[in-house]
């Protein structure tokens, strides 16, 4: 079913671990950007960018936030930033990231990359309400406005994926698609992913209108989906997901797997920050 102002349907289906964008055709660029100004390279490195535009697979304006170090340079690698339950754009970013960020670069640590966050609604990243496709807006829309504001590669295409609770849950999701479409991200970055080793918890969420639509998306139950894609996960001893996640290392053997003290907020998601860039640090594209 076409949402207001969407020129085609759209269905982001992952079933029996294999991706399928139904409704064919990528959406076209003048629907992607319609009512946005022409785009202007990004000036104010160092610090957040927010730019409110509109969204046609979701059917709705949202933010799109870039986080860049300063002096970027043109086409900068750019890996997506997906929030958690109840988060948006703006609060994507754990405390300090960005300032790791510009610091790392300054001095030579890792290569110069940035971060995108888009609001993704509370549907786990997927299209829970029909017309409300957060999947395809990472997978065809990003990259047009990347592209438009010309960062990331020639295509548009973010590197890698980093998520925080739902968003990881989002990020492993979107890693899956991209790797039967034979174009899988460089890293996968996860810090306190949700993931639910059940149908009971995560039916306490009101994410997923079935069993069956849970279990075709639970990334623990498509480990090997991603498997060969590098992978880092963080997450604190007191974290509501912390058995989950110890079932994700056990099973998917991440290229990084950091247990720590602390719970499922800020206090915990900070202490990732300098892991996480140098992690992405690594597999930035050269």
């Amino acid at each position: 079913m076409a949402g207001p102002g969407r020129g085609v349907g759209r269905r982001t289906v992952l079933a029996g671990g294999a991706a399928v964008v139904a409704a064919g055709g990528v959406l076209a660029g003048r629907e992607v950007l319609r009512g946005l100004p022409a785009p202007e390279p990004v000036t104010a490195p160092g610090r957040a960018r927010v730019e409110r535009l509109y969204s046609a697979a979701r059917g709705r304006h949202v933010d799109l936030v870039t986080l860049l170090p300063a002096q970027p340079p043109e086409r900068m690698p750019m890996s997506l930033l997906l929030h958690g339950l109840g988060g948006s754009a703006r609060s994507a970013a754990p405390t300090g990231l960005l300032a790791q960020l510009d610091s790392e670069v300054a001095r030579g640590a890792v290569p110069p990359f940035g971060f995108v966050a888009i609001d993704g609604g509370r549907s786990y990243w997927h299209e829970h309400e029909p017309g409300d496709d957060p999947m395809a807006m990472l997978l065809e829309e990003v990259p047009v406005w990347l592209r438009q504001r010309r960062l990331a590669g020639a295509d548009g295409m973010p590197f890698a994926c980093t998520g925080t609770s739902m968003g990881g849950f989002g990020a492993l999701n979107y890693a899956r698609v991209r790797a039967t479409q034979r174009r899988p991200p460089a890293a996968i970055a996860l810090i306190s992913p949700a993931l639910f080793r059940s149908w009971a918890k995560a039916r306490r969420r009101q994410a997923f209108g079935s069993r069956a639509e849970w279990a075709a998306l639970e990334p623990l139950r498509h480990i090997g989906a991603t498997r060969g894609i590098p992978t880092a996960v963080w997450c604190g001893t007191e974290d509501r997901f912390i058995g989950s996640v110890r079932e994700f290392i056990a099973r998917a053997s991440p290229a990084v797997a950091e247990i720590g003290p602390g719970g499922h907020g800020d206090t915990f998601f900070r202490t990732a920050v300098p892991g996480l860039v140098a992690f992405l640090g690594r597999h930035v594209p050269r």
